[in-house]
């Protein structure tokens, strides 16, 4: 009885070590995710306020021309849903762009009270206008299309817990 017991205890010793290595594994591993995640956010956003300032640009400004890049035609009240800002602050910000030639309002045709926000040739000539598609060859580098895929999963798994965190 006494070897048995034995053999047991071993066997729960056992499973409580790899246990306990395994939770500081993934500790580790967990961490240097983060870390990760934080060291590649910094480096893109040293680059997009790089290239703001070549275009002489308030990052707000710049965030409203690189998004109304990647979705021309929409409603100041769409662009401010997706910028996760006021309308009135963003209307400010679009009259600003307006009157430096950046951005027009055009009249939606199914709705006279409402326009549609377009760049113009000189926002497109503006780098930011443009960031994403031009860093994202260079971003990607060395991943082939299911690296990116497996990529693309995770991110958006944790996007979706950094939501849940901030509706806390």
């Amino acid at each position: 009885m006494d070897g048995n017991f034995d053999a047991a205890a071993t066997a729960d010793l056992n499973a409580a070590a790899t246990a306990e290595h395994t939770t500081e594994h993934n500790a580790a591993a967990t961490a240097e995710l983060m870390e990760s995640l934080i060291r590649v956010m910094r480096e893109f956003r040293r680059c997009y306020d790089n290239s703001a300032r070549e275009g002489g640009l308030t990052m707000s400004r710049a965030r409203v021309l690189s998004s109304l890049a990647q979705r021309e035609g929409v409603t100041q009240a769409e662009l401010a849903a997706e910028l996760e800002i006021e309308a009135p602050s963003l209307k400010r910000l679009i009259d600003a762009l307006e009157v430096a030639g950046l951005i027009e309002r055009r009249p939606i045709e199914t709705d006279a009270r409402k326009k549609a926000l377009y760049l113009t040739p000189e926002a497109r000539r503006i780098p930011v206008t443009n960031f994403l598609a031009g860093v994202q060859t260079d971003l990607l580098r060395g991943l082939n299309v299911a690296e990116q895929a497996v990529a693309t999963s995770v991110l958006h798994r944790v996007a979706e817990n950094a939501a849940a965190l901030r509706a806390r």
